[in-house]
């Protein structure tokens, strides 16, 4: 199994357990540190109080950080059960420009696989950034 497909069937389980309630969307995803081995995952949890809702993007940055600090990332897993597999969403975006290269690939994968590989510059070409 390559490392490409090992961190989608991590961020796959990570989607099993999203807590989706209101809207049934399950979101998992992995992150693969340039230098380490090691799977960040994450998943969505909704909230009553949507804006108190954490994505599974952000959910997986915070597990990296809270687990070894800022690194420099290789690439970004993203599975949902959507036709065609969804991006993630502008906040998401933004918090991954914070921690990725433009050049970072976000791989949108179903449980079964990739189907879509964009950069993250493709995604948010223009990202806010304080200078």
């Amino acid at each position: 199994m390559t490392t490409l497909e090992q961190a989608v069937a991590a961020a796959s389980r990570a989607r099993e357990n999203a807590y989706a309630p209101y809207s049934g969307f399950q979101v998992g995803a992995a992150i693969k540190a340039c230098d380490d081995s090691t799977f960040y995952v994450g998943c969505n949890v909704e909230n009553a109080s949507y804006g108190a809702t954490i994505c599974a993007e952000r959910s997986a940055i915070v597990h990296m950080v809270s687990r070894r600090g800022k690194c420099p990332i290789e690439f970004i897993v993203v599975v949902t059960a959507a036709d065609p597999p969804s991006v993630p969403c502008a906040i998401c975006l933004q918090i991954l420009a914070e921690f990725c290269s433009p050049e970072t690939p976000i791989h949108l994968a179903h449980p079964t696989g990739v189907k879509r590989t964009l950069l993250l510059r493709e995604l948010l070409p223009q990202p806010f950034v304080l200078v």
